[in-house]
């Protein structure tokens, strides 16, 4: 094994990357496999109940920690809830918000944009999803001595550990749901979470029920989503 490289950038150590090479016929073969399993991919708001090992949820969040950020901050912190009775906290907390949202604070146009997907303001899934996982987004960080340091381009870096996350949750054969009850700071409440942390993603993460349906929709068209130039 050769040694690794290294060299200073502005004073600072570099290592070498190491990029495995593969062919033309096989990149566009692990492309065309990624992509066939993710189209696969539906949420779901049907559940089992069905045990999952708490290991199968650390890899999940160790991938999505792989994730790029803005200066290296990583502004995100994964709170993983197993507790019956913490998550039926949160699902009737979420309820009475979607409850709000429905009567109060969706449009018209939005409610009926919505009517397809058969949603509605009960959300069983937060309560018979084995885990949840609550993402929380940190716009600053706090030291030692409580003096606070901004993070960088937080929603994007988040988003992206989102993205990672959901892949990485189908890829190992479970579903999920995002879900974002508005407004979200009851979970940071419930959670007893740090002043500097706020609520951005809700991710119920399972086995589908025995019986699942999914509504009947179709994927935009690549040439309706990409231009080349």
């Amino acid at each position: 094994m050769k040694p690794e490289k290294t060299i200073l950038i502005n004073g600072h150590k570099h290592i070498q990357f190491q990029h495995e090479s593969v062919s033309e016929n096989e990149m566009l073969k692990r492309a065309t496999t990624f992509y066939n399993m993710c189209n696969k991919r539906r949420s779901i708001r049907d559940f089992s109940e069905k045990e999952i090992p708490i290991e199968v949820i650390e890899n999940l969040i160790k991938t999505a920690s792989t994730a790029p950020s803005g200066a290296n901050k990583q502004p995100w912190t994964f709170c993983v809830v197993k507790s019956a009775e913490i998550k039926h906290k949160i699902r009737l907390a979420a309820e009475e918000e979607e409850r709000k949202s429905y009567a109060e604070r969706m449009s018209d146009e939005w409610l009926e944009d919505l009517k397809h997907l058969g949603t509605d303001a009960n959300k069983p899934f937060l309560e018979t999803a084995p885990y949840l996982i609550i993402v929380f987004k940190k716009p600053y960080e706090i030291d030692a001595e409580g003096k606070k340091h901004p993070n960088y381009y937080v929603n994007e870096s988040v988003g992206l550990a989102c993205g990672f996350l959901i892949s990485a949750i189908h890829n190992a054969g479970l579903v999920t749901l995002t879900h974002t009850p508005s407004p979200m700071r009851f979970l940071e409440q419930i959670l007893k979470r740090p002043s500097n942390e706020r609520a951005f993603l809700v991710l119920p993460v399972g086995y589908p029920a025995t019986e699942t349906f999914v509504p009947d929709i179709e994927r935009k068209k690549l040439n309706a989503i990409m231009n080349v130039y």
